[in-house]
């Protein structure tokens, strides 16, 4: 039997929003890798083996998925969202270029997936209809003066800005200092969209503006949108509509 290695993204939470080629080659596998609230999304049948792991052991999970294809299993490495987006395609492809030379030659795919930036952004509306930047606020595998120098000079560009990772409960002082470089940075009253656990049952959608926006209003489940200066609120009976015009005026 020849193996391969998949790394798939399932989605922000929905299983609705996982794509049928996604479905289709979970139904292939002959085992699940991955964290452990994401292998929990993976129904168990006979002839599949689940394994997961914590989550801050993407490389040698990576080389665990590596070594079965090896061995000739169908190995899937699950993610959320989409695995190339701040998530495991990278982990491991770090894998495979520090690894044995066998591993190269190895079959391995990626297969896209629905991010939380996306899902999010389509609640809202269309926040992202223009030029846009996505950043990881961890300083897990980054130094924070780097995170800070990226937030500054997105301000700047004008981009509207997707945030992964605002707050954790191990690093709650991050977002914080977030949101006042923003608020130094930006210099005008920006939309602020805190999209947590979105496609979900705990789905919750807030909009506010950046001086009103605090550290609170975000977690670990929260996806973070902050609008350009071009981002425009409709509002409405109901919750507003945010979007970011295509075009910028000269």
């Amino acid at each position: 039997m020849t193996g391969w290695v998949v790394v798939a993204g399932l989605g922000p939470g929905n299983d609705a929003l996982v794509t049928p080629e996604v479905t289709a080659i979970l139904a292939e596998a002959t085992d699940i890798v991955g964290y452990i609230p994401y292998v929990a999304r993976v129904a168990q049948r006979p002839g599949l083996t689940l394994h997961a792991s914590d989550n801050r052991v993407e490389i040698d999970r990576s080389r665990h998925a590596l070594e079965m294809a090896a061995e000739g299993k169908r190995v899937v490495v699950v993610s959320s969202g989409d695995p190339g987006v701040f998530a495991m395609a990278a982990a491991v492809f770090e894998a495979v270029e520090a690894g044995p030379a066998h591993w190269r030659s190895l079959d391995i795919r990626v297969l896209p997936g629905i991010t939380a930036m996306l899902a999010a952004a389509a609640r809202a509306g269309a926040p992202l209809g223009h030029d846009f930047c996505a950043i990881n606020l961890s300083d897990n595998l980054k130094p924070w003066a780097l995170i800070e120098r990226r937030l500054r000079l997105a301000a700047e560009a004008d981009f509207a800005m997707a945030f992964y990772n605002p707050r954790s409960k191990s690093r709650p002082e991050g977002f914080e200092r977030t949101l006042d470089i923003l608020r130094d940075a930006c210099g005008d009253s920006r939309p602020v969209i805190f999209a947590r656990a979105v496609s979900t049952p705990d789905e919750a959608i807030r909009v506010v503006p950046l001086p009103d926006a605090t550290a609170d209003m975000a977690d670990m489940r929260t996806m973070v949108i902050v609008g350009s200066s071009q981002t425009r609120i409709i509002e409405r009976d109901g919750p507003p509509i945010v979007y970011t015009p295509r075009s910028v005026p000269v």
